[in-house]
């Protein structure tokens, strides 16, 4: 009999451990499945946290001052995107990022009040953001050799713009005309890129000195052209021209004239009286009259690297010459009479 009471207490005892055993286990998958997706969301907040850290650390370590400014620079490195915690390093005045892959200008550009100057030429951007237009002290934008499109009307309100480089986008044809209100606007870069013309915005911008449109489809210049009276340099290399305004010899500034590779047949007269037009050039053109210029007296005075060939000796050769053929047909047609 106690054979028997034993037997049966320790199967009751077994019997008891083996639930409490069970239920237990049980309890702890209920509690690791009631946890798993907070601690799967933990981890990854955990790992962005850290991926944050570690990308600024690298930024960091892109900071330079030059010349007195905060400086980021980034070349030849792979960020196809600028990460969101760029933003702790808004007291960095100006961006230097080249070479990179960057395919877009993040749109927490805004919250960079003190950037001065944003260079990201040679990169891989096809868009310029609207929250540009928040950069109030910006004074230099960079974007040529990229993939832009098309221009934001916001970008003038970065009313602090002296210098903009658009070159080499290629597919870039037009400009807001909002752009007229950057009234401190003296450098504009938009060579190589779709122009059919010039856009009436830039005859209004009252500070441009400096322009660039070489390299387009440009096929007229605009009659108001002399209304640009601050600028000194134009360049309208390799285009479409088959002439060239009047007004042209009313523009008080200028002193450098790019014209050669285009399709001119002839140079308007009054241009002879462009005393402050030091350098002019109408190389590869297919000018109506065939001129060459005298022959000085001595090999000296010749030299070519003093002599531009196309250059304003040769427009005013030009000049004389179609008035003097022009003399001459009238002569002829009197005399006829």
């Amino acid at each position: 009999m106690v054979g028997v009471g034993v037997c049966g207490s320790v199967s009751s005892i077994k019997a008891l451990w083996e639930t409490r055993i069970k239920r237990r286990k049980e309890e702890e998958e209920e509690e690791q499945k009631r946890r798993q997706p907070r601690g799967g969301a933990t981890s990854r907040l955990g790992v962005g946290v850290w991926e944050d850290r570690a990308a600024l650390a690298r930024l960091k370590e892109k900071l330079q001052t030059e010349d007195g400014r905060l400086v980021l620079r980034i070349e030849q490195e792979q960020w196809k995107s600028l990460p969101g915690c760029l933003v702790q390093l808004s007291q960095v005045q100006e961006w230097q990022i080249h070479r990179t892959g960057l395919q877009k200008i993040p749109h927490f550009i805004s919250s960079f009040q003190n950037l001065l100057v944003i260079d990201l030429s040679r990169n891989a951007v096809s868009e310029i953001p609207k929250q540009i237009g928040k950069l109030s002290r910006l004074r230099e934008l960079l974007l040529s050799y990229n993939r832009i499109q098309c221009v934001p009307a916001e970008l003038s309100d970065c009313q602090n713009l002296e210098r903009l480089e658009l070159a080499m986008n290629r597919d870039l044809s037009e400009l807001p005309d909002q752009l007229r209100n950057l009234t401190r606007l003296q450098h504009l870069d938009l060579s190589m890129n779709d122009f059919s013309c010039l856009p009436d915005c830039l005859v209004a911008l009252p500070a441009l000195e400096w322009l660039d449109m070489g390299g387009n489809c440009l096929q007229y210049l605009p009659e108001d052209i002399h209304r640009m009276e601050k600028l000194h340099t134009l360049w309208l290399q390799r285009n479409e021209l088959e002439r060239l305004p009047d007004n042209i010899s009313r523009m008080p500034s200028l002193d450098t004239l790019v014209l050669s590779s285009n399709r001119l047949k002839d140079i308007p007269p009054l241009m002879e009286d462009m005393s402050n037009l030091r350098f002019v050039n109408f190389r590869d053109n297919p000018l109506t009259l065939d001129v060459t210029l005298p022959v000085r007296k001595t090999a000296a005075e010749d030299d070519e690297d003093d002599r531009e060939m196309f250059g304003r000796e040769f427009m005013v050769t030009y000049i004389q010459e179609a008035r003097k053929r022009a003399y001459a047909v009238l002569n002829m047609h009197c005399v006829n009479r």
